[in-house]
């Protein structure tokens, strides 16, 4: 199933991406005459009872031939597909190509750090290249949502933990990044983590580590990659953070980004990110994530 959110009276709603359109689930389930419980959180939290109570809602709209219950997705504004997550946990340095063309030695563990509330975004928003750094870079990323409470979870099963996945574009400002050995300052301006469209739910995106993940920038590819590619798998990923921290429903995982990032190019050929520029995350199976860059006065 794709979940997203999208604005409409002053609110964010929840749809579900059908093949009629998007599917309005407050409306249908007031048409219905059913209590609407369904927020990105609630659904998150509900798991596989929430899902299946989406599905039938889908079905009974599909049967039905009042097209109103259903948007033209094309008309309109899609929110952040997780509008409230809770720790914001991202891996650095987790593609192996990716190390290679910064220079960086693979890592033993996975290098953990960061991001805040302040960074969320959704597709097709203005992000701010802040007024203080000269230096903004594109990331293609994977997305973990959490789905369950996992603690001190195994390999093996770490996945069963996970509600599902999106695509996110981990914006850094490197300049500001490397400024100090803390990376934060660089991760953490507002709007550096655009998310979405969709929230795809695990079984519709199968193995995470087998799809393609790309970006571009004015519609020239820059990443061009596959998840496959990662040095520490998506399993291993939730399972080793488990291991320190307890992870519930709604957190998200940024699990690195591959080769092809400005920071990777040779210093004399670094462009960086300008007013006006388009830039694009795709990742089979999660959808395209577009959004334009506006430098902040």
């Amino acid at each position: 199933m794709k979940l997203l959110t999208f604005e409409k009276d002053n609110e964010l709603r929840v749809g579900v991406k059908t093949e009629r359109g998007v599917l309005d689930v407050l409306k249908a389930s007031l048409y219905f005459e059913q209590e609407n419980q369904f927020t990105i959180n609630n659904i998150i939290q509900g798991n596989d009872s929430a899902i299946n109570k989406l599905n039938e809602l889908v079905s009974k709209a599909s049967e039905i031939e009042n097209e109103r219950l259903f948007l033209d997705e094309e008309a309109i504004k899609i929110g952040p597909c997780i509008p409230n997550p809770g720790k914001i946990i991202c891996v650095g340095l987790n593609y192996r190509k990716h190390a290679e063309e910064t220079n960086a030695p693979i890592p033993e563990y996975p290098i953990l750090f960061n991001k805040f509330s302040n960074t969320v975004s959704a597709n097709g928003d203005e992000i701010l290249l802040p007024f203080n750094s000269s230096q903004v870079d594109y990331e293609a990323e994977l997305v973990i949502v959490i789905g369950k409470e996992a603690k001190r979870v195994s390999i093996d099963n770490s996945l069963d933990y996970v509600f599902g996945y999106c695509a996110v574009n981990d914006l850094s400002a490197r300049d500001l990044q490397f400024r100090t050995q803390q990376w934060l300052l660089g991760k953490t301006s507002d709007g550096f983590s655009p998310l979405g469209p969709y929230l795809v739910t695990s079984d519709e995106v199968g193995n995470p580590n087998q799809l393609y993940i790309k970006s571009y920038v004015n519609d020239e590819i820059r990443q061009d990659s596959n998840t496959s590619d990662m040095i520490f798998s998506c399993a291993e990923i939730v399972s080793y953070i488990s291991q320190y921290m307890t992870l519930v429903p709604g957190d998200i995982i940024l699990t690195g980004t591959p080769e092809g990032v400005i920071l990777g190019y040779p210093p004399e050929e670094r462009v960086w990110l300008k007013d006006g520029d388009k830039v694009t995350i795709e990742i089979e199976k999660l959808g395209k994530l577009t959004n334009i860059m506006k430098q902040e006065i």
